[in-house]
């Protein structure tokens, strides 16, 4: 039996984070009632005239330079002919000739391994609306269209045929939605549909270099959804070529109930869609400061604040690498680093309190309501010993849920640790006195009854005592330590 390989490539399509949509002024903000956010000019209504975009068109060239492509100069508009019902001008306003950004590519890591994607082009076009079929039994027959989203700007991002695994591509995949978070051009929220995948998936006997048939599958929005697509569609053809059947070039769906996917219609080649320059839009000239401009204003991105997480704060690659996966969680851990806490301690009251948190509540990092300047006082407070770990947790939890400050809820739940030592004394005096035989038990050599003991001055003094101290009191009267 032969044994196969799959290639597979990317379309990513992502919402890019804009107040106003590609061509008109019209709003992006999601959630309106059908059809409010429109304008004869993303509705395709005679005698308008587009206006680009000038926070769109910086967006896509910053992805295109953070991707190290080649920025076609001039890079023009052109239509895209089609019919769809969601379509209002009948074609839709894109990029094929020149695109904004040509043959870059893109490095990721899969399993302790950096690899690097060709980027094919990256390219700027307008959305579609959205189809609304009703369930009532009554609205049988027909379906809705909503044009609030038809015209919001989409980011196009196409990878070649380089990604030989599932697991390269879905680190593919999350490496390119880090990549478009740290640059700040798309919430790419995949719940929302802000990014889209569409694989691009064949396969070939392994050590051929000469690419099979291939199938496209369309709109799939989450990893899970791509990978399983990709599973079966990778089986499924290459159970037809060990049978000698043949592969179809064709576009294909994900049927989520049945786990396949299905054949949706022929695949279609730039021609079919007779592309021609859109000629009411001029074609767009850069100069080498507008682009040095741009590079210079280029974030830190994730491979490389993953590297200084290392170097500069101490951290373990693995706390590194949780940490960078989400800008903001990122920028949490600068800023509270910043005011003087231990980067040691931010990473694990992040990656263990924080994170709990948010997952409970459904919340994303961009919705963490702590104020860095609120962890960073939590922690002095644990640290210099005012309050045990226990109490710091509790602290936490309702920083979380407050707009408290972390001495506020300490004053308020009377947390402060006993840390007097003459006050100390006399709670572990009084302890030993009452206490003899345990007592006498560990002074002789015996350590399990130190748990009893500390409990004991625990429950006294209501759990205020600094567990420190009194171990060290109790090591220093007892065995004279």
């Amino acid at each position: 039996m032969t044994e196969y390989e799959p290639v597979i490539g990317f379309e990513i399509h992502a919402e890019l984070a804009t107040a106003s949509k590609i061509f008109c002024g019209c709003s992006t903000e999601p959630g309106a009632p059908p059809n409010t956010h429109t304008c004869p000019i993303c509705l395709g209504l005679p005698g308008v005239l587009p206006v680009l975009n000038g926070p769109a068109l910086e967006f896509a060239v910053k992805v295109a330079l953070a991707c190290h492509c080649a920025i076609s100069s001039p890079s023009i508009f052109e239509r895209k002919n089609y019919y769809y019902p969601d379509l209002p001008k009948n074609y839709q306003t894109s990029q094929k000739r020149a695109p904004f950004g040509l043959d870059g590519w893109f490095e990721f890591e899969v399993d302790g391994t950096v690899k690097r994607v060709s980027i094919v082009d990256i390219h700027l076009e307008e959305d579609a609306g959205k189809l609304v079929h009703p369930e009532e039994k009554n609205a049988a027959g027909y379906s809705l269209v909503d044009f609030n989203r038809a015209g919001v700007p989409l980011l196009e991002i196409v990878s070649g045929p380089d990604i030989h695994s599932i697991a390269e591509a879905e680190a593919y995949m999350t490496a390119m939605r880090q990549l478009l978070l740290y640059l700040g051009v798309s919430e790419a929220r995949m719940e929302k549909g802000q990014i889209r995948f569409e694989a691009n998936i064949s396969v070939r006997p392994k050590g051929s270099t000469t690419l099979g048939k291939r199938v496209e599958i369309k709109n799939l929005n989450s990893f899970r959804t791509v990978r399983l697509a990709a599973e079966y569609e990778i089986e499924r053809q290459t159970e037809a070529y060990e049978n000698g059947e043949r592969v179809a070039q064709e576009t294909r769906l994900w049927d989520e109930v049945r786990g396949i996917t299905l054949a949706m219609r022929s695949k279609e080649e730039s021609h079919d869609y007779r592309y021609f320059p859109e000629p009411d839009l001029v074609p767009m000239v850069f100069t080498d400061e507008y682009l040095a401009q741009l590079a210079g204003s280029l974030p830190e991105l994730p491979a490389a604040r993953r590297t200084r997480f290392i170097g500069e704060y101490g951290l373990p690659e693995y706390d590194a690498r949780i940490l960078t996966a989400e800008k903001a969680i990122a920028d949490f851990v600068d800023a509270t680093v910043t005011l003087g806490a231990p980067a040691k301690a931010v990473s694990n009251w992040i990656m263990g309190e924080l994170m709990r948190l948010l997952n409970d509540r459904g919340m994303t990092p961009e919705e963490n309501p702590i104020a860095p300047a609120h962890l960073a006082s939590l922690i002095k407070l644990v640290e210099s010993g005012k309050i045990n770990a226990t109490q710091a947790k509790q602290v936490f939890t309702e920083l979380f849920e407050t707009d408290k400050t972390p001495e506020q809820i300490v004053k308020e739940r009377g947390f402060e640790q006993i840390s007097d030592l003459s006050a100390l004394d006399a709670i572990v005096d009084a302890v030993l006195a009452a206490n003899r035989e345990p007592a006498e038990r560990y002074a002789a050599g015996e350590d399990k009854p130190l748990a009893f003991l500390v409990g004991q001055i625990m429950r006294q003094s209501k759990g205020k005592a600094n567990a420190g101290m009194v171990n060290e009191l109790l090591r220093k009267k007892l065995r004279g330590e």
